[in-house]
């Protein structure tokens, strides 16, 4: 995890935000030392497993042997320091083997080295013109599936090792010739292999305080010390002369510029997709600063530049290096910096301790380091997402190909997925349940051009003549679509039947015949009013309704069977911890106007309010409606409801009914309606006494009426006060009160206090 001190220079393109480390308070120390009780094992361990890395590398792809060691240091030191991923450790890298050996074969090492400083000027300009967040548009299966591909090509490759033998040049070739190695085991070389993976696998069991030294490397000593005991005669790292020797100045290539600039790009591209996508697998191994992908970019040209210029290797981000770093312990880029300075100072100085150490111990060290990178939760997690096919192709391509195709592959395999996934509309026709009900067609997602061999298919199984009712939950629809959709229609229409569409989605039907198809802004909308489609859903079932003599209630019925086909399975959920008992948090106290949904306008679900809704939404305690009392009493005493809601609205009959009777005129509902308004006449008064909810209301514009629906609320809530049920419990703080006004021509909800009237909506208190 990167230091805590670096949390103050994160750059703004690091492409998510640090993690908790980089809260820590400073310890005052310079950067470079904060961290150095961890960096500075972890970077043993990290060199410990660079150098034979290094070394094959180099001699797989045809280079001076100390060509690797040269790029292992550039790449610590330089990229190290100037890569924007803190952890992320830079050397020469198997990805490159193949291209690398085909131009020494070329051009000559020389020229490759040239070669290899103009791949480095190419990365600088690329992260220079800041395209290094492109990496982010990787899909985190096809990561974690190169990951557990490069951990197969590791153990494949090490077991050889392990077993006293020699690796092929590639994971399909150390599969086959595995049954060969284990026949002519080297028994010694195995026994001290095995023993470092022992100790690795037993290392979080030991105490505490042993489990300070880093696993790996108190592994590598320890059985290294071993060996020169008890096996002296085991195969150890081995090379010759001195780093220094194998210094060398790039040279031009004589002629054929076209290939060597081709050979450039291809350096180059392979370099920076191979760093960026371990830069970014390694974010996912820590939690701490995120990688800065166009300064790793400028890291990593620059190390190629200086590798090059030196005769090294090209120099990429090493996922491997990099896993063991993390894995390690290390805190902050001096672990990598560190690694380096190790690798050019032991190469000097200390080859013959390097020498010391056997080559199946290490092979151990990676074996582990290899399993480590294959993680059952990734494969558990793809079968869930349905992943699971791009991140076993990834696997086995990175596998048998390589690290570059592998991942380029599993990339082209996780488009396809989301174009089929995305593109693909869900389109079903569905038989009549009985007899005189129509087929149903349903048609859900995206509704393009690729969806019409389906469309028509579907559509083509209704029989002429049948009545349809189409379903169209569509979040993209062309006109294509729409077009075939359309004629189907007519000709369904011209055989005698009818077809009602109900849209459902985001995108309008009507919207595809003459606009640019575009997805519109998903909204939550609840359920639109029985009256827009009760009348079409009424016709659709004409041959059922013949002699029916209720049809207002064959609407209902329609409703019904609406919302079983898509509502009720998306309910249950919500009402299957409601079938014991009910504990809402809010009365309601509403009008019985059919335009007043409570539910809808507080967006609240079943079980949320406990409503009572009577004609002009008033609060009485006597005896014209016991209803109201126990309503209340049940509310506060049974359920210990928070609060009480008295809801008004614009236009309200009642109060109609009370500015009528005030001045002279009847309603003419009879002496029971007569009755309940005196229940609202002092609400009346209040507005001819210049209530201050009325000049409030006044001011914002609201007509008498709707003052007078304002003002009632305000004077409920003073009943409320006074109730002998809630009037203690407003008192005591148990229950709060609350007024609102629900404006119907503009669908918005204002609050009412005894002192005047508050836009809720941000959008109109702003005016």
């Amino acid at each position: 995890m990167p230091q805590s001190n670096e949390s103050a220079t994160i750059p703004a393109d690091s492409h998510s935000p640090p993690g908790p480390e980089t809260s820590k308070p400073s310890t005052g120390k310079p950067s470079f030392l904060s961290n150095l009780g961890a960096d500075l094992p972890a970077s043993l361990v990290v060199f410990l497993v660079a150098l034979p890395l290094s070394l094959g590398i180099a001699a797989a792809s045809g280079a001076p042997i100390m060509a690797g060691l040269i790029a292992a240091a550039v790449g610590g030191i330089v990229a190290g320091s100037l890569g924007g991923s803190p952890l992320q450790v830079s050397g020469p890298a198997a990805g490159l083997t193949v291209v690398v050996a085909g131009l020494v074969a070329e051009f000559g090492w020389q020229v490759t080295c040239a070669i290899t400083v103009g791949a480095g000027v190419v990365q600088l300009l690329m992260g220079v013109s800041r395209i290094g967040r492109a990496a982010l548009a990787v899909s985190p299966v096809v990561v974690k599936a190169m990951l557990a591909g490069i951990g197969i090509t590791i153990i494949l490759q090490q077991l050889h090792v392990l077993l006293g033998g020699q690796a092929a040049g590639s994971a399909v070739e150390n599969l086959t010739a595995l049954p060969a190695a284990v026949t002519n085991v080297e028994l010694h070389s195995a026994l001290l292999g095995l023993a470092v993976v022992a100790i690795l696998l037993s290392w979080k069991f030991l105490p505490a305080a042993v489990r300070k030294v880093p696993g790996p490397l108190a592994a590598v000593v320890a059985v290294t010390a071993l060996s020169v005991a008890v096996a002296p005669g085991v195969e150890r790292i081995s090379f010759s002369g001195s780093i220094f020797d194998a210094v060398a100045l790039p040279s031009l290539p004589d002629g054929n510029w076209r290939a060597a600039a081709m050979a450039v790009i291809t350096v180059a591209l392979i370099a920076s997709i191979e760093s960026l996508l371990s830069a970014v697998a390694v974010d996912k191994m820590h939690g701490g600063i995120r990688t800065n992908l166009n300064r790793e970019l400028v890291g990593q040209g620059s190390a190629n530049m200086v590798s090059g210029m030196l005769g090294g290797l090209p120099v990429t981000g090493v996922i491997v290096r990099s896993a063991t770093n993390v894995e390690a312990g290390a805190k902050s880029r001096t672990s990598a910096i560190l690694h380096g300075v190790w690798v050019l100072v032991f190469s000097a100085l200390f080859a013959g301790l390097i020498q010391l150490i056997p080559l199946s111990v290490l092979a151990g060290l990676l074996l582990v380091i290899g399993a480590k990178l294959i993680k059952v939760a990734d494969i558990r997690t793809s079968l869930r997402t349905g992943d699971l096919l791009v991140y076993a192709v990834t696997v086995v391509c990175v596998v048998v190909l390589n690290l570059l195709e592998g991942v380029i592959i599993g990339l082209a395999l996780a488009a396809l997925c989301v174009l089929w996934r995305v593109l693909r509309a869900q389109i079903q026709a569905h038989a009549p349940a009985g007899t005189g009900l129509p087929w149903r067609v349903t048609i859900a997602g995206s509704c393009s051009f690729f969806a019409l061999p389906r469309l028509n298919r579907v559509l083509h199984s209704v029989p002429e003549g049948q009545d349809a009712v189409v379903e169209l939950n569509a979040d993209y629809l062309d006109h294509a679509f729409r077009e075939s959709l359309v004629a189907w229609e007519k000709q369904q229409r011209n055989s005698g039947a009818t077809v009602v569409v109900e849209e459902h989605g985001t995108t309008a039907f009507t919207d595809a015949e003459d606009n640019t198809p575009q997805r519109q802004e998903p909204r939550e909308f609840p359920l639109p009013p029985r009256t827009t489609w009760q009348a079409a859903d009424a016709a659709a079932q004409r041959n059922n309704d013949d002699g029916d003599p209720h049809p207002p209630l064959r609407s209902i019925l329609l409703g019904i069977d609406k919302y079983h086909r898509r509502h009720a399975d998306k309910v249950r959920p919500l009402v299957q911890d409601l079938t014991e008992g009910q504990n809402p948090d809010t009365l309601f106290v509403a009008c019985v106007d059919s335009r007043v949904n409570p539910n809808l306008i507080t967006s609240s679900g079943p079980g949320d309010l406990l409503t009572l809704r009577n004609i002009g939404n008033v609060v009485c305690s006597d005896d014209h409606d016991a209803s109201i009392d126990s309503t209340l009493a049940f509310a506060v005493k049974a359920l210990s409801v928070d609060s009480i809601v008295v809801c008004g609205h614009s236009n309200c009959g009642a109060m109609k009914a009370v500015i009528a009777d005030a001045e002279g005129s009847d309603a003419g509902l009879g002496r029971g309606f007569d009755t309940w308004l005196e229940h609202a006449r002092p609400s009346y008064q209040a507005l001819l006494a210049g209530h201050p909810v009325a000049r409030a209301a006044e001011v914002e514009g609201f007509s008498r009426l709707d003052q007078l629906s304002m003002v009632n609320v305000a004077i409920q809530l003073g009943k409320l006060s006074e109730h002998p049920v809630t009037g203690p419990a407003l008192a005591s703080g148990q229950v709060q009160a609350t007024g609102l006004f629900y404006d119907i021509c503009t669908a918005r909800v204002v609050l009412v206090t005894p002192e005047g009237i508050e836009q809720l909506d941000p959008s109109m208190a702003v005016r």
